[in-house]
């Protein structure tokens, strides 16, 4: 595989943050170890795909690697001040100048370069702390997990494992800090924070606005022209409910206190036929129409 990050997300250099955000998701949620165990090409794959966006999905880092500042995997590219004077001249003298020293301009200024490098390098070891730096993930949770909160013990593409505490009622795309859980510091300094971002993956029966959970709730015929007590599934468990008495198709009923943090769960009734209507209920519904005739309709009716 290809060092290059954009190589790496299968992006062009010029694609945007959206591109590469949605690369990024759609290889992470292929490559993921959860959905791969013990597949070990997958793991590095998805290891090589998250440092690669960890670069290209901050547009610091993203602009100092396109300029030649740090290298595909984020760290600091070594400078040649000679080479890249020389790197635009003509093929046959990228490295090399025949004007001696005067290449150098001012003597003084090529010694002070000399002297300012010694004394870098020198400070990079004078026993002052640095801070570490901080790295950011991307993790993909089920929306019960989102709702109710939960804690989990994840190992990251790069080989860390973190405890992390997802509160309750978190939002898709929010990130969490983890504060001293980034890269170690260095001569004792302190550790840099870990940022996760969460994708929140959509339910099969629930949806979700602000604090409230809507689902649609199928019932029989006989339910909704009778009433009775049904099954209703909300995040927090199975529930029983009553369906009053005539209840038609998009009657909504709440049950109270039981969305995210508090709030509510609203339940759209929808009235469902059997998968076969046999001659019987044909029979039935037919003298029963022709004795008791209503119009459904007449509030849709205009004039000719």
């Amino acid at each position: 595989m290809s060092d290059d990050p954009y190589s790496v997300l299968g992006v062009s250099r010029d694609a945007s943050d959206k591109d590469i955000k949605a690369a990024y998701r759609k290889l992470a949620k292929s490559l993921h170890p959860d959905l791969n165990p013990g597949d070990k090409e997958a793991e590095a794959r998805f290891k090589a795909v998250s440092a690669a966006y960890n670069l290209l999905g901050d547009k610091e880092k993203r602009a100092r690697f396109d300029r030649g500042e740090l290298d595909a995997s984020g760290a600091e590219a070594p400078q040649n001040p000679f080479y890249r004077q020389y790197a635009g001249g003509d093929a046959q003298h990228h490295y090399y100048s025949n004007r001696g020293f005067s290449d150098f301009g001012d003597e003084s200024d090529f010694f002070s370069d000399l002297f300012r490098q010694a004394s870098e390098g020198r400070h990079r070891h004078d026993g002052r702390t640095h801070r570490g730096r901080d790295v950011r993930y991307h993790l993909a949770i089920d929306f019960i997990d989102a709702a109710l909160g939960v804690k989990r013990r994840v190992s990251m593409p790069d080989g860390i494992t973190l405890d992390i505490t997802i509160p309750a009622g978190v939002s898709e795309g929010q990130t969490l800090r983890l504060k001293g859980k980034g890269m170690p510091g260095h001569s004792g300094g302190n550790p840099g924070d870990a940022y996760v971002t969460l994708e929140i993956a959509a339910h099969p029966l629930f949806r979700r606005q602000g604090q409230d959970i809507y689902l649609d709730l199928p019932i029989t015929i006989d339910e909704a022209v009778l009433g009775g007590k049904v099954t209703v599934p909300t995040i927090h468990g199975n529930v029983s409910v009553p369906v009053p008495a005539a209840s038609s198709t998009g009657r909504t009923l709440r049950l109270k206190g039981k969305g995210i943090k508090g709030g509510h769960q609203f339940i759209t009734l929808k009235v469902m036929l059997p998968d076969t209507v046999d001659d019987e209920l044909k029979d039935f519904m037919t003298r029963w129409r022709d004795k008791h005739p209503y119009d459904v309709r007449q509030d849709m009716e205009t004039g000719a």
